[in-house]
């Protein structure tokens, strides 16, 4: 839904629920232009006219209607109500000069982990993977992938929009609720990340198999300058030695609990006087930013064991539970759901 289509729908849900258990409230209030708005589901072109003006007035709309109905029921609205209430403080405010209009982009608006799409689905979240979009949930399918044994499937989530690594710590404690842990688990690059294969490690005794994301610096994306990999980190004096030599003392934890990275710069006196500081800085010196000692280990063992063969091979494995996941999607309808909210739809998907 656009923005326009999703608020209009909220106020045509709330009309709906009103007129059916107290119609007298909408006495005076629903006229021939709020039957025109509102009267039937909401379907609008690719390229609407007047969609600022059409929702902002939606908008006075919605808030009139929320007016009548908090006087109606003081100890508690409607439930759809209350969703309106909250599809409003997301896209709505009230500016300095005291006007209610919609927001925009330098205004801010919530994150799609927390933003509802539907005004009848409100766990529903938008989701993107690649080049696929939708408003729904995440299905994570585990399943063993023994060369001599059957597989099967050993767990299923459903979950609301989030990164694929948060999804790890559920499932593991699920498998171990179940005695069903494995010594080593296959994932693809969307659930591996660095910390995790520590805290899998740590808290599950599980070894994470997957390839771990690549470096995401300006020379690693342009092929070409120094990298961090270029870059000698002694964890012991607490300093870094450039590809040219320079020394930098400058270190610092940060400020967490528990640190889990370090940054060290280089100054400009040190980068001032390099003769390929191109290669290295666009600006005046150089920071790098990496994990702390442990991390930093199994980052780099990881990415050396992502060149061995024998470890291709052992991941070559996790490719069985691509056709699971794509006879689930196909053949099972996996993509649509008949349900509303994540608990009907976690009990569809098992």
């Amino acid at each position: 839904m656009t923005r326009l289509e999703l608020v209009t729908e909220a106020v045509r849900a709330v009309l709906e629920e009103v007129a059916r258990d107290a119609p007298e409230v909408l006495d005076e209030l629903v006229t021939a232009e709020w039957a025109q708005r509102y009267g039937r589901p909401v379907r609008l072109c690719s390229q609407p006219s007047r969609p600022v003006a059409r929702l902002e007035q939606v908008g006075d709309d919605a808030r009139e209607l929320l007016g009548r109905l908090d006087a109606r029921f003081p100890s508690g609205a409607p439930a759809q109500a209350k969703v309106l209430r909250t599809i409003l403080v997301q896209h709505f405010l009230v500016d300095a000069k005291g006007r209610f209009r919609p927001r925009t982009k330098r205004d801010g608006r919530p994150p799609s982990r927390i933003q509802i799409e539907s005004p009848y689905e409100t766990e529903a979240r938008w989701c993107r993977r690649g080049d696929t979009r939708w408003t729904g949930y995440l299905v994570h399918v585990t399943e063993t992938c023994d060369d001599k044994r059957i597989n099967v499937i050993t767990d299923v989530a459903t979950v609301v929009s989030s990164a694929d690594s948060q999804a790890l710590p559920g499932i593991h404690a699920r498998l171990r609720r179940r005695r069903l842990l494995p010594d080593r688990h296959l994932v693809d690059g969307g659930y591996t990340s660095v910390a995790g294969m520590d805290a899998a490690a740590h808290l599950h005794l599980v070894t994470l198999i997957g390839p771990l994301p690549p470096s995401t610096t300006p020379q690693h994306r342009a092929g070409d300058g120094f990298g961090r990999e270029n870059f000698v980190i002694d964890f012991d004096q607490r300093e870094v030695t450039c590809p040219n030599g320079q020394v930098s003392g400058n270190w610092q934890d940060l400020p967490v609990a528990e640190p889990t990275k370090v940054t060290v710069r280089f100054d400009a006196r040190q980068c001032g006087r390099c003769p390929e500081r191109a290669k290295c800085t666009p600006g005046p010196f150089r920071s790098l930013y990496f994990p702390t000692r442990r991390l930093h280990e199994l980052q780099t063992k990881n990415r050396a064991d992502q060149q061995d063969a024998d470890w291709r091979r052992l991941y070559g494995r996790r490719s069985g539970a691509e056709g699971t996941i794509e006879e689930f999607a196909g053949s099972h309808r996996g993509r649509r759901c008949r349900y509303r909210g994540l608990a009907k739809t976690q009990y569809r998907e098992v």
